[in-house]
């Protein structure tokens, strides 16, 4: 297992109102040192944006409870998917996420580093993260909650681990 996060570039959309019209946003990219390094942050990971249990469940339930997690010291909470930053943005304004920040990782670039990339062809998915979470303190991976059974093509999707509950319990005990 990795005992920091790795070194990518990150392609992101910032909204920059000097530019006007119907689509005010630009490219940004923000390298894993300006999101990780000298803060405590928490990372949800999951396969896909619009998809059923990261949807209904894994992304809603980190931003129900963030205010929670930052009570326990975390700086900020970003969601990691093998997304574009166009689907990222649609996606959250879909869901009306209000504080978790979402990180696109469309090459899959961070997730290929992290060893968390699966096939997910039986899908039609392509290449995807493995659904994860993990508490990263000044870019050192300090707690990796990783679902069960990874593995290419997986029949299932498990979600017993990642959750919000499981991270905030985890921060109350540990400190």
């Amino acid at each position: 297992m990795l005992s920091t996060v790795p070194d990518v570039i990150f392609k992101t959309r910032v909204r920059d109102e000097s530019i006007g019209g119907d689509n005010p946003f630009r490219w940004q990219d923000v390298s894993t040192d300006e999101i990780f390094k000298g803060k405590r942050i928490v990372v949800l990971s999951l396969p896909g944006a619009f998809t059923p249990t990261c949807s209904s469940t894994h992304l809603p339930g980190y931003d129900a409870k963030y205010q929670e997690l930052i009570d326990q010291g975390v700086d900020e909470v970003y969601c990691v998917s093998v997304n574009d930053a166009f689907t990222m943005y649609q996606w959250d304004k879909h869901l009306g996420i209000k504080h978790v920040k979402m990180l696109p990782d469309g090459n899959g670039d961070f997730t290929r580093a992290m060893g968390m990339l699966v096939r997910k062809e039986n899908l039609g998915f392509g290449s995807r993260s493995w659904r994860y979470s993990m508490l990263v303190d000044d870019k050192k991976i300090v707690k990796l909650f990783s679902e069960p059974g990874q593995t290419d093509n997986c029949p299932d999707d498990p979600f017993t681990v990642s959750d919000a509950d499981t991270m905030l319990e985890y921060l109350k005990h540990n400190q």
